[in-house]
């Protein structure tokens, strides 16, 4: 093949104006596009360089119980629909999912900034929860046995929780929606879906793409706004609601919590972290520092699972700061959808600003930039790759999650204070290891106080495992074969000897 004949196999975006022309740009409720009331709307906008692309509907609280209305409603029949019926739904809409990849990644690098390469990356991993819970739907299972005194037989069972209520994120549009709605609607439960305010666009278009493949009205419903909580509080209050899965910030978890316990719904609270990247002396270097590039600067940083805190034995400290910063010297900065780039914009000016504070305050208390460190002027919200190193003991970046591309590197002696670091931290959602010596990977997978782990590896989500922390990083499990159980209820039934 000739090198003109790879570049033109290799996958492009989309036209940006063919696609944004086809998108809804309403709410989706009870199988229906509908304004908002009042006819309110909000901008969309692409922050790698500020311009608006789409204006869409901007719900109302009544907005927000309307669609609940509509879970309310369609909730039996859709419990009662055969498991096989809600498998081959889910699985169709993975199919057509693959087939419009293209489309759903150039939205998501619009609407969010991702690199193109890694928004087709979503893609697969999104569509790989469509797939996973599709087969889970037809695996619901129960037990049935003679009780301990022989008096009579138990019958144990699963059944839907109810309506749910799902928050997501803006900096996984797709798969943070694939990873709560498809374990939902594979459990037999409706949907209320609110979206980012800032990422909006990819979960209108998959909401289409659930109706194409047969979803019936009602099931799933999706309200944009910029009101988060007053359109949030009517919903969680409402007693018809059971469920309550949300992914974001700690801070506002707390408070959805709070919210929750009135009604004692069930949640999943999916929230900060403060990872880890620990490497010891007798780690394969390279391994380490392609684990380092993937860890920390996958979706420019802006992930709960990214490496927040580079944790390295002091023997290797300075060799692995050289080649890490090689590396991201080499990293293009720019537009998600020109050819190339391998760092996007940041989500907005916030995003900017946090990420300068954090620098800044640990260069003042005495660490050293190695590359990189400000933001970039220009249009767009960018921020240069950054490698800071001899991070000191109470700098605010070792304790706030970054949430931009900014590698800090902080030098230990021995296991021990190892331990000590990795656990310095309310946050409990992942960590990553590197070390040759099994035993001591073992110890730290019993030592680290965090819900999952990657021992040698700087990725770790997959659909087939149960993702979610420990400590303040949150409640509860999406994924895997735990996924499901999120959104079914356990009953026990006693029954007289036949």
């Amino acid at each position: 093949m000739t090198a003109a004949q790879n570049a033109s196999s290799t996958p492009r975006p989309v036209d940006e104006a063919t696609l944004l022309a086809s998108l809804p740009s309403g709410l989706f409720v009870g199988g229906e596009w509908r304004d908002a009331s009042g006819g309110a709307t909000f901008d969309v906008a692409d922050p790698a360089t500020g311009r608006t692309i789409a204006t869409i509907a901007d719900a109302s609280p009544d907005d927000g119980i309307t669609a609940l209305d509509a879970a309310v409603d369609a909730a039996a029949e859709w419990a009662a629909t055969a498991p096989r019926v809600r498998a081959e739904i889910l699985r169709r809409a993975f199919d057509m999912l693959q087939e419009r990849k293209l489309e759903i990644a150039t939205l998501m690098t619009l609407e969010m900034g991702k690199p193109f390469a890694e928004s087709l990356g979503e893609v697969a991993y999104g569509g790989e929860f469509l797939r996973w819970f599709s087969e889970e739907a037809v695996r619901i299972t129960g037990r049935y046995g003679v009780n301990p005194e022989g008096t009579g037989r138990t019958i144990v069972s699963q059944h839907p929780v109810g309506p749910c209520y799902l928050i997501t994120p803006w900096n996984f549009p797709l798969a943070m929606a694939t990873r709560k709605i498809a374990p939902a609607l594979a459990a037999g439960c409706t949907v209320v879906v609110k979206p980012a305010e800032l990422t909006p666009l990819t979960t209108l278009f998959f909401a289409q793409l659930l109706t194409d493949a047969g979803l019936p009205a009602g099931v799933l419903n999706v309200v944009t706004t910029t009101h988060s909580g007053p359109v949030s509080k009517p919903i969680i209050s409402d007693p018809r609601l059971r469920k309550l899965s949300f992914t974001g910030s700690t801070a506002v978890g707390k408070k959805l919590i709070a919210q929750a316990a009135e009604n004692v719904l069930r949640t999943s609270m999916e929230l900060g972290g403060n990872a880890p990247f620990v490497i010891f002396d007798d780690a394969d270097l390279d391994k380490a520092v392609d684990g380092a590039m993937l860890a920390k600067f996958r979706n420019i940083g802006q992930a709960c699972t990214a490496a927040n805190r580079f944790i390295v034995q002091r023997g290797i400290a300075d060799e692995f700061a050289r080649r890490v910063t090689e590396r991201v010297e080499q990293l293009r900065v720019g537009r998600g959808t020109d050819e190339g780039v391998t760092i996007g914009p940041l989500i907005n000016e916030s995003a900017v600003e946090k990420a300068r504070t954090l620098t800044d305050d640990a260069v003042t208390r005495g660490a050293q930039v190695l590359t990189g460190g400000s933001a970039i002027d220009g249009d767009g919200t960018f921020f240069a790759p950054t490698v800071i190193t001899e991070v000191p003991t109470g700098s605010d970046i070792l304790r706030e999650e970054i949430f931009g591309p900014v590698l800090a590197i902080i030098p230990f002696d021995d296991e021990e204070d190892a331990v000590r670091l990795a656990n310095d931290t309310e946050y409990g959602l992942v960590a990553y290891v590197f070390t040759e010596n099994l035993a001591r990977g073992q110890r730290m997978i019993e030592r680290l106080d965090t819900g999952m782990m990657g021992l040698n590896v700087g990725v770790v989500s997959n659909a087939s495992a149960p993702f979610g922390g420990v400590k303040q990083s949150g409640i509860g499990r999406e994924g895997g074969l735990e996924g499901i159980h999120e959104y079914l209820s356990t009953k026990y039934t006693m029954t007289p000897n036949p």
